[in-house]
């Protein structure tokens, strides 16, 4: 087979494609094999009849158009790797010879990836939440944990926020007893607004044995009047913390020190914290790469990011057991609908995408075998597999999708050498320290969404 491209207007190449007859011949050998499975013969049991007896009986051009039917994609494909070329879309396939008889040449015309430039994208700048753990979080969480532990003891004093009040609770509605407002020792943390505000408010102050009647707002807004109330306060109860020491540390978690279970805590809130302030980073940078492209993007590649993010969902519901006719009911959209509704975010996506690939470009940013090895490791990881299992059973005979592994890690790097250029700062307008986001930790940053 020889193929050559050729550039043409409108993002689009021409893959011109020639097989000559020997190598044609398998794929027609290949053809009438597949005839004789399906062609019945006296004499002949199904797929034994051979070529020249089918050819005798059929004509020589029986299985010509089975096997330019079956052998052009192939070679198509073929020819897309050899020379790298970029497709988005179908092809729109030409037999310019070879339909009836003799050697086989086929063009194809084929949308590609544009190839853009951008500037500004070393100056960008991210307001991201600091993604350190404050004193004040670190003891809301010890406190939440030692509550855990805690134990109610009566007090005399008025109730406030954080209290157990045990009551008596008698709801009306226009008149009517209302179902579920109608308890005996109903034990209520004030503050926690669990019902409707005017309770907490009414119970901020009171005492064991106050009567307290009121009227409060119905939280259903289609519902007019008021309900009204009439609670007995039978006990006020406040919640004594356990010291937080070594003991309670061995008592409530693996550690044998406060101060280890401390340091876990806080690890733990920056974790969080560095997630979040990681997802904010990416996606402000994702918007800004965006916003540099100014060319119009082909409808083709918005597309592809459509299909990609609804196949995404429904493996996703499919993994949860929900059925995407039944997720859409649901929430009461059609296919077209969704598919609308994912326009947008997928043209950010398909502009952020050529945005990276054009600083890849700029920047002569190339993928190093340790930068594929990383890639592979991760798939490997996610399917079970070794790096050497996962290259034998997938990538041996499939030089594509090795190609789509390097382009992926390609992309990362990129993506990172962006990251490490951006301005970043809390939204106190303080510079955040790199390090704190363990930018240079491969594994903490968000996943790269380029399609290859």
């Amino acid at each position: 087979m020889k193929s050559t491209v050729e550039a043409l207007e409108g993002n689009r190449v021409k893959v011109s494609v020639d097989i000559d007859l020997e190598e044609f011949e398998e794929k027609l050998d290949e053809a009438f094999r597949k005839l004789a499975r399906q062609v019945r013969l006296p004499g002949f049991r199904p797929g034994k009849a051979p070529r020249r007896v089918l050819e005798a009986r059929l004509g020589p051009q029986a299985a010509r158009g089975e096997a330019l039917s079956d052998a052009v994609p192939e070679y198509y494909a073929q020819a897309v790797v050899d020379h790298d070329v970029d497709v988005i879309a179908p092809p729109e396939i030409d037999i310019t010879s070879g339909a009836e008889d003799g050697p086989v040449s086929f063009d194809a015309v084929v949308e590609v990836r544009p190839l853009i430039s951008i500037t500004g994208y070393d100056q960008l700048k991210a307001e991201v939440p600091s993604p350190l753990p404050t004193d004040e979080e670190v003891g809301q969480q010890v406190d939440q944990l030692r509550k855990q532990f805690g134990e109610l003891a009566p007090v005399t004093r008025p109730a406030i926020d954080g209290d157990n009040v045990t009551m008596d609770i008698y709801g009306t509605y226009n008149g009517e007893e209302v179902e579920g407002l109608t308890v005996d020792d109903y034990a209520y943390e004030v503050g926690q607004g669990a019902v409707v505000p005017e309770i907490d408010d009414q119970l901020r102050g009171s005492k064991a044995g106050d009567i307290l009647e009121f009227n409060a707002e119905h939280p259903d807004p289609d519902e007019d009047g008021l309900l009204r109330f009439r609670i007995l306060v039978k006990e006020v109860q406040e919640t004594v913390l356990p010291d937080f020491d070594d003991e309670f540390a061995q008592e409530a978690s693996e550690f044998d020190t406060a101060e280890e279970l401390r340091a876990d805590v806080s690890e733990n809130i920056a974790r969080a914290k560095r997630a979040n302030a990681l997802n904010s980073l990416s996606a402000q940078v994702g918007e800004q790469l965006a916003e540099l492209v100014a060319d119009d993007i082909p409808e083709a590649l918005v597309d592809a990011e459509v299909q990609h993010r609804m196949r995404t969902l429904q493996m996703r519901l499919g993994s949860q057991g929900v059925e995407m006719d039944a997720y859409l009911e649901a929430i009461g959209q059609t296919v077209e609908e969704m598919a609308e509704a994912l326009r947008e975010p997928a043209l950010q996506e398909a502009k952020t995408d050529l945005a990276l690939r054009a600083v890849a470009a700029a920047e002569s940013i190339e993928a190093a075998d340790e930068d594929v090895d990383f890639e592979l490791a991760m798939l490997a990881a996610q399917v079970g597999q070794t790096v050497d299992e996962l290259k034998s059973s997938v990538f041996a005979h499939d030089e594509s999708s090795l190609k789509g592994v390097r382009l992926d890690a390609k992309m990362r790097k990129t993506r990172e050498w962006v990251l490490e250029r951006v301005d970043i700062k809390d939204p106190d307008g303080n510079p955040i320290e790199r390090s704190s986001l363990n930018l240079d930790d491969e594994s903490e940053l968000p996943p790269t969404t380029i399609e290859s």
